[in-house]
């Protein structure tokens, strides 16, 4: 009982979160959408499911998603074994460095993309092959937004499993394939399952890539409700597809939850600076060269377009996009303020949402530590869910419902926080939970036999081994909250742009010196996050009292 009741505690704070910033905006959306003076229509609902477009457009986004997740396993799983598990000169800064794509805004990697795989792209120029409007160029793109998913989260877990039960393995004759198949794969399945689960929503949502690379032919959920709310104000239909929307990632979570939890075992967790040790041996050397030359060409390359064309101008290379980004007048009119601006507002909205996220999110994945019955397995389901929800349906719900008492926030400026954090949560959750469900219980029931309440067996088994992950958890909480754009566009004020706002509202207009200043912009944002992520890969949990776990 005495569990049952901290447990309800703990869940308390997160609940009231996603209620009233989440589930009250939506709904109301929704509400909008298919009440008719005063009357629920759900025969809409048949009306739009029965409209072959719109069955294409739900074909087109589950199969993308599933094969967006599949290759981006399959090319990131060997780098997050070689962050995990190898030491190398600038591990540090190429961790920081692949985490870089995920928080740039979508029409600009769309629009790199395009430079690369389009017509006059750089491999349209070396071999005569254009990708531009194909599923290649928008699987591709999903990679690369993901690849950093994959590594920091399974990453992030692999480094603290200990390498000797591995070894026990071998020394008993099972050769290094089946040690890892039988030991550590059954350990690291929880965090490949948490990182396919993100990826599979962030593609499933995917909108900015698809709209830029697919071109009018493809489609996802994410694209038609944008279409359907923006462009032909039908909001019954957006209404429809954001409910399918709801539906379907409500069920993948749903199977997700219950095929993970009965996988999830007690693991013994070390020191991450314990395992790493330099490559030895040729296949570690080749694993090491295969994966430096996966992320010079999937990550570097996109990344040196950004640089240099903010950097050719109409007289040649220079700064000149950089300084135009000091001048109000030299964006015609786009802003209020300097768009060099945005730089401080986006690392300030981004800090607040990153507190909000690791307290909600840490309290969340305490809450979810131990095994419980079906209300929190769908408490923790449902944590995820603003993953897989329209960002346009959040942005708008945002608008309509937070104006008046007690919620009148449309005017503070913690409402633009607030809608990153809702993004910045999920990935808390899934990277500390992984962490915290592998410490094994018997530890905490030591410390509640020597009379220690739950707060402090939690503060002075748990966090010790946490802490890691808990940097993890705020990188990724940081990087996404720089990075968001879906919502953030609809509350952002004109005097107070964020970085990704600020670019989109440059690439909107027309004219050289508006896209030089974007991609500027771009490369500001992208030497910012490296910068911020990599001060936190330098920042060392103190193990003065953790000792060997």
């Amino acid at each position: 009982m005495r569990g049952s009741a901290v447990r309800l505690g703990l869940m308390a704070v997160p609940v009231a979160f996603f209620a009233a910033f989440f589930a009250y905006p939506v709904a109301a959306i929704v509400g909008r959408g298919l009440k008719v003076d005063g009357v629920w229509r759900f025969g809409r609902i048949g009306e739009v499911l029965a409209d072959p477009d719109i069955r294409d457009v739900l074909w087109f986004t589950a199969w993308q998603a599933l094969a967006s997740t599949a290759l981006t396993l399959l090319i990131a799983l060997p780098a997050a074994y070689v962050f995990a598990r190898l030491d190398f000169p600038g591990k540090q800064l190429l961790r920081a460095v692949i985490t870089v794509p995920f928080v740039l805004p979508t029409v600009v990697v769309g629009t790199a993309f395009l430079a690369l795989l389009g017509r006059g792209g750089l491999l349209d120029e070396l071999w005569g092959v254009r990708l531009d409007t194909s599923v290649w160029a928008i699987l591709l793109a999903h990679v690369f937004f993901n690849y950093a998913v994959v590594v920091r989260t399974v990453g992030g877990l692999w480094s603290q499993l200990d390498p000797r039960q591995e070894e026990a393995a071998r020394v008993l004759g099972a050769g290094r394939f089946a040690a890892w198949r039988r030991v550590t794969l059954p350990a690291l399945v929880p965090a490949v399952a948490a990182a396919a689960l993100m990826v599979f929503l962030f593609t499933f949502t995917s909108f900015g890539v698809v709209q830029i690379l697919g071109g009018p032919a493809y489609s996802t959920l994410e694209v038609e409700i944008y279409r359907q709310t923006a462009q032909f104000l039908d909001l019954p239909t957006a209404a429809v597809l954001t409910l399918v929307q709801f539906a379907a990632v409500g069920a993948i979570l749903a199977v997700h939850a219950w095929t993970v939890r009965r996988r999830e075992s007690a693991l013994k967790l070390v020191d991450a600076a314990q395992t790493a040790r330099p490559p030895r041996g040729a296949g570690q050397w080749a694993l090491l060269g295969g994966v430096l030359a996966t992320v010079a060409g999937l990550i570097l390359v996109p990344l040196g377009v950004l640089v240099e064309r903010s950097l050719d101008g109409p007289d040649g290379y220079g700064l000149g996009y950089y300084r135009a980004l000091q001048s109000v007048g030299a964006s015609g009119g786009t802003f209020l303020v300097p768009p060099l601006e945005a730089v401080w507002n986006s690392l300030e909205y981004a800090l607040a949402a990153t507190a909000i996220a690791l307290v909600v999110g840490g309290l969340a994945a305490a809450a979810l530590t131990r095994r419980a019955g079906r209300l929190v397995r769908g408490f923790d389901a449902l944590l995820m869910l603003p993953l897989g929800v329209s960002a346009v349906t959040v942005g708008f719900g945002f608008l309509i419902t937070l104006d008046r008492p007690p919620l009148d926030l449309r005017t503070s400026w913690i409402l633009v926080p607030l809608a990153q954090a809702l993004v910045g949560v999920p990935f808390v959750v899934r990277t500390m939970l992984p962490v915290l469900r592998a410490v094994d219980a018997r530890l905490r029931e030591a410390a509640a036999v020597l009379g220690a309440s739950p707060l402090r067996a939690w503060r002075e088994v748990d966090l010790p081994m946490v802490r890691r992950a808990l940097l993890v958890a705020a990188g990724f909480a940081f990087a996404v909250s720089l990075g968001e754009f879906g919502a953030t566009v609809f509350i952002a004020r004109p005097d107070n742009p964020t970085l990704p706002v600020a670019v989109a509202r440059l690439l909107g207009r027309a004219g050289d010196l508006n896209y030089g200043q974007a991609m500027a912009l771009s490369t500001i944002l992208m030497v910012v996050c490296a910068v911020s992520l990599l001060v936190l890969e330098r920042v060392r949990p103190d193990r003065s009292r953790s000792g060997e776990f």
